[in-house]
Order: structure tokens, then sequence, then C-alpha cells
């Protein structure tokens, strides 16, 4: 792998020399906290609701619909989405707030929907001819966000698509009545979503670019296909909520291409180097590691692990770094495809669960060969697992940065951000090459499908006011970024 010039200005991997009794993350490490574009923007404290608003995308559809919040087999909550913090207004506060903090970056994401709201863009072949479709309240308001952040002189981490598209690319009410027939597929009919999406990643690097040189593509997308095509269930129930549905397949296999071809249009649009450091762009994806372990160790849930390991992370870790290719999901490389190798400069890791699995006679899928298990999800706090996985991907020879990392309990989030972080600090000793760490979240919102019902911020909103307040998480977080290290509290 090339290892890039870029980010040696503000995303050092240096941890210094040990000047305590814990190992020091060294004083160019990178913190922040993180966010989502649907999860955060709506809900202003005084903008109108029109212009606050985004009504225009499948995940605002699917948690507003009727027909799906009074789904049975569905779990959708329906509230409204206006509940959340309304950062789209109160952004510069937030930004203020950060900084005071000590926090050096932020994490958000670009809402394709608020920019380009009309199906008519769906005309544009290129960033440039894109251009004249975006909506330019919008385009100004991403604008004043970068602006801010600069100003407070904060490092933008810029998601292109954080799981949220455009209805005019998926409806998800009509696919969940009948993914045949319905107009607009999404991730399903890759021939028009992956050159939709790269034309549409390379409008944003050439608008975006002068303020951004740190880009995600994709954030989770096996759990997209996981959501909304395979187990949608109480943990995440995603459009288009279907079951074990044969079309997880191409939905898997279309984000690969579709983060490779955004990986190619961000670095031809983005030609300004914001931060001074060498590099206009570097770009990476964003993935939910997952700690795995087999329930029975010594049977064959060892396969198991295997097997789920190779549809959560080696699929794209593999594809994106040497274009190896599993066109079946058979857990098998069949083919390498030059075309998706090299286009990854770093690798984001989102991690929250451990994961046990055990062995299926068949595959859960007949679809997916590969899937002869059958995976239980934990919410239990399991901190040793970041280490795991950010060995797991250290392999690969990558600049790792934690996009994010968090917790819903409340009371235990200070001991279980200690916990992370010593794990963390523990792989870096022993090699991993991590630049940053951004908690996930700056402040409650609107979590999916469970509405406001899940608290993960790091200040606690209330509701009514849009008024934030400082958890005890948050002050042990100051605390770790004034000390550099995970001293004892």
């Amino acid at each position: 792998m090339v290892r890039r010039a870029a980010l040696l200005v503000v995303l050092v991997g240096c941890r210094g020399k040990d000047t305590g009794e814990a190992p020091s993350f060294g004083s160019d490490f990178l913190w922040g906290s993180a966010t989502a574009g649907f999860q955060v923007e709506m809900g202003c404290p005084t903008l109108p609701e029109a212009d606050c608003t985004d009504p225009a995308s499948d995940w605002y559809a699917w948690v507003t619909d009727p027909s799906i919040v009074g789904d049975a087999g569905l779990y959708v909550t329906g509230e409204p989405v206006t509940a959340g913090p309304g950062m789209w207004e109160t952004y510069d506060d937030d930004f203020a707030a950060m900084t005071a903090a000590g926090l050096r970056a932020f994490r958000f994401s670009f809402e394709w929907s608020r920019l380009f709201p009309d199906g008519a863009a769906e005309a544009a072949t290129t960033p440039e001819e894109l251009a004249a479709y975006a909506d330019p309240e919008a385009v100004a308001g991403y604008h004043a966000w970068l602006d801010a952040m600069r100003a407070r002189g904060l490092v933008p981490l810029a998601t292109a698509n954080h799981y949220t598209l455009p209805l005019w690319v998926h409806e998800p009410v009509a696919c969940h009545a009948d993914v045949a027939s319905c107009p607009n597929r999404g991730w399903v009919d890759g021939e028009r979503i992956v050159p939709l999406i790269g034309t549409y990643a390379g409008f944003l690097a050439m608008e975006f670019g002068g303020d951004v040189d740190w880009w995600g593509t994709l954030n989770e997308p096996s759990a997209t296909a996981l959501s909304g095509y395979v187990l949608p269930g109480e943990d995440r129930s995603a459009p288009p909520g279907l079951t074990l549905a044969p079309e997880a397949v191409a939905v898997l296999l279309n984000q690969i291409d579709g983060s490779a071809r955004m990986y190619d249009a961000i670095k031809a649009a983005d030609a300004v180097d914001a931060d001074g450091d060498g590099s206009a762009a570097e770009v990476g994806v964003v993935l939910n590691f997952v700690a795995i372990d087999a329930k029975e160790p010594g049977t064959a849930d060892d396969v198991a692990v295997e097997q789920l390991d190779h549809l959560y992370h080696a699929i794209w870790l593999e594809g994106l770094t040497s274009g190896a290719w599993d066109e079946d999901l058979d857990g098998v490389f069949e083919a390498t495809r030059p075309e998706l190798a090299a286009r990854l400069d770093w690798i984001g890791i989102n991690y929250y669960n451990r994961v046990e699995v055990s062995d299926l006679p068949i595959p859960l899928m007949e679809s997916v060969p590969v899937s002869t298990f059958f995976p239980t999800f934990s919410w239990d706090p399991y901190p040793e697992g970041l280490g795991r996985v950010v060995d797991r991907a250290s392999g690969y020879g990558l600049p790792i940065v934690i996009t994010e990392n968090g917790t819903p309990d409340v009371d235990g989030a200070s001991a279980i951000l200690d916990g992370h972080l010593a794990s963390l600090v523990d792989a870096m000793e022993r090699g991993a090459d991590v630049r940053g760490y951004f908690y996930w979240s700056w402040v409650d919102n609107y979590e999916w499908n469970h509405g406001m019902a899940m608290q993960f911020g790091l200040n606690a909103l209330d509701p009514a006011t849009k008024a934030r307040a400082p958890r005890d998480v948050f002050v042990r977080y100051q605390e770790v970024i004034a000390a550099g290290r995970v001293d004892a509290p």
C-alpha cells in the first residue's frame, strides 16, 4: 500500500513517548464527535419547519408513513423528526461548544435529498451538470456549516452518504410492499444507483472540497443490507424492511461498486488542498466492525465466525484494497477486479457490538451460500472488542480512524468510554496506525427507527427547547482529551 503524505499536519499517527503510567495518544491525535445529517439537522428551535425539515429522503418516508409505523413486523416508533436537535440552525453554537471542550474535529454527513430533492437531477451525468440542479439554500447551508467549523478550528470529516437516499432513488414504502415492482429500488438497481451516487459524490467534492480534505464514501453498508433486506427487527428496521430477501446480495455488491465509484469521483473533483498538507482528498469507507465470537468455541461455530467476518469485513477490506471479488457470496474470492483495487486511503471503524454466532446446517439465506450461521448481537459493553477490531483492520497497512464509538447506557457511559479507549491505545501500542477517535454522538439525536428513545449524546437534549446539557461522559471525555491518555478518573 502507498502511505500518502496527506493528513500529516492534523492527523499524525505518532503517539509520542510515554510520560506516565498510562500510554499516551500523542499531542496530534484527533479527538472529535460524530453525527449524521438525518439524525441531527431537523427540529430547528426557531427556523420555520419548511426551512429546516428534509422530507425528501427514504428514511423520512419510512419513519412517518402510517403503514410502516403501524406494521407489527417492524419496529418504527413514528416519533416526529422535529424532536431532533435542530443542528441545521444551531450548528455554530454546537461548534463553539466543541472547541471549548477541546475537540479538534467533527464528523457530519451531507444529505443527498436535501441537496437534490427533485428527480430531475438524474439527467445530469457529470458533477458540473449536476450543480445546476442543486437546491441553492441547501448548498449555502452546508457552506455555512463548513465556514463555521473552520472558524472554530474544527477539522471536518464529511460522509458523502450516511444511509439515506432521495425518494426519487428509493421509495421504501412501495418497495416494502413489492420490491419487484416498485419503480425506485435504491441499492437493488446497481446499474442506476452506482453512476448516480458517483456523480453526486463528485459534485460534493467539487462544491465543498475547498473546505474538506477528509472524505468517507458510505456509512455502515453491511448494516444497510442486514437491517433492510435480511433481519429487520427491534434493533434496526431499515427501509425497505424485507426479511431474508434475495435482493440483499445485489445491495451488498452494488455498495462495494458504489464506494469505489465515489472514491474515483471525489479524487477527480476535489482539487483543493484545504489543510495545506500535500493532499486535496483522502477517501475512506466507514464500516461497522463487530467483535465476533463462536457461541461454542471448538465446534463448527468457529467456521461461522469466519463466515460472518467474510460478509461484514472481508468483502469490503479485500475488495477495496486488492480488488478481490466474491460474486456469489460463497465465501471464496473467485475473481479480481482492478477497478476496485486501491480505493481506500484510510479505514473508518464504527464499533458498538459483540456478536456471537452459531453454526447452521443450511444457509440462513439460500441466495448467500456462506450464511451458514446465525448472529446474536448484543449491546452489553465489551470494550476490549474495540482493540480486537482495530487489530483486524490494521493488517491492511492503512491509517485507521474510529469514526463512531459510544453507548446508549447513559449511567455507565464514562466507564465504558475508559474501557474502549484503554483497548484502543493497547492496539496502538501493538502497532495499529490510529489517527483519531470520534465519539457517537455529539448530542442525543433521532436514532433512526427508534426516534429519540436511544440516548447516545455527550450532551442530553431537551426536545422541547433544544437545550443541550453536558452528561458525565462529556466531562470524562474532556479529561481524557486534556490528559492525552486514559488515566484513572
